[in-house]
């Protein structure tokens, strides 16, 4: 019997929701992977302002739950509050360090907090330094088509910022603010930027996106236990 893999992935909000359930989902599946977007719990809020102790709670919920099933996440930085060690990795520049520090940061609380739960292997942080629109940017030509919008205004954001993954770097020019001024505000996300998204796909976005990719290398090789 080939061995199966599930996955629990707490999701900051509807976009990434869909975009696990529309693109990871058949994506992982074909790799005896099954991967589930759950909604950060907190009564009231949906997406932003995710603080550590809020995501704590569900990351202990569901790693109590089942013994055989894996957690990850897929929170936007610039949506985190109160974690540790964020006001250093505010303080790097590059993504990968960005990523590196608060990621690392993440899994060590967690392994402290719930040492009895094998967290170590069963808990893969993903504190992503991008917003979801970033991953876009990995198809410049199929962007502009989905916008209807010249290429060349694509071409020049990624020559400024050298690739998606470097785009967010302030609350006025990330990503989706970009393609919002673009589209005159007609940019929505959780519809014609999933319908983007399938049109990429997810191994364009792995190739442009080294975060991204190191994420879903860490997923897919938790089957053989290579993780």
């Amino acid at each position: 019997m080939s061995e199966i893999i599930e996955i629990m992935a707490i999701v900051e909000g509807s976009t990434e929701r869909n975009f696990i359930k529309e693109l990871l989902q058949p994506y992982l599946s074909k790799k005896n992977i099954f991967i589930t977007p759950i909604m950060a719990s907190k009564a009231g809020q949906k997406g932003g302002d995710i603080k550590f102790t809020r995501i704590k709670k569900d990351i202990e919920i569901h790693l109590k739950q089942r013994s055989d099933i894996y957690i990850t996440l897929m929170i936007d930085f610039y949506g985190i509050a109160e974690w540790k060690n964020l006001d250093e990795a505010r303080q790097r520049n590059s993504p990968s360090d960005k990523a590196n520090i608060i990621n690392k940061a993440i899994q060590e609380e967690i392994e402290k907090l719930l040492p009895a739960y094998n967290s170590k292997k069963r808990f893969i942080p993903y504190v992503s330094i991008h917003e979801f629109e970033a991953l876009l940017f990995s198809n410049s030509d199929l962007l502009a088509k989905g916008l209807n919008i010249d290429i060349n205004n694509i071409e020049k954001i990624l020559s400024e910022c050298g690739e998606p993954e470097m785009i967010n770097n302030s609350e006025n020019t990330a990503p989706s603010k970009r393609l919002d001024l673009l589209t005159n505000n007609k940019f929505k996300k959780t519809i014609t930027g999933i319908e983007i998204a399938k049109s990429i796909g997810i191994e364009k976005m792995k190739e442009k996106c080294p975060l991204f990719k190191n994420w879903l290398c860490s997923i897919e090789g938790l089957i053989g236990g290579n993780n």
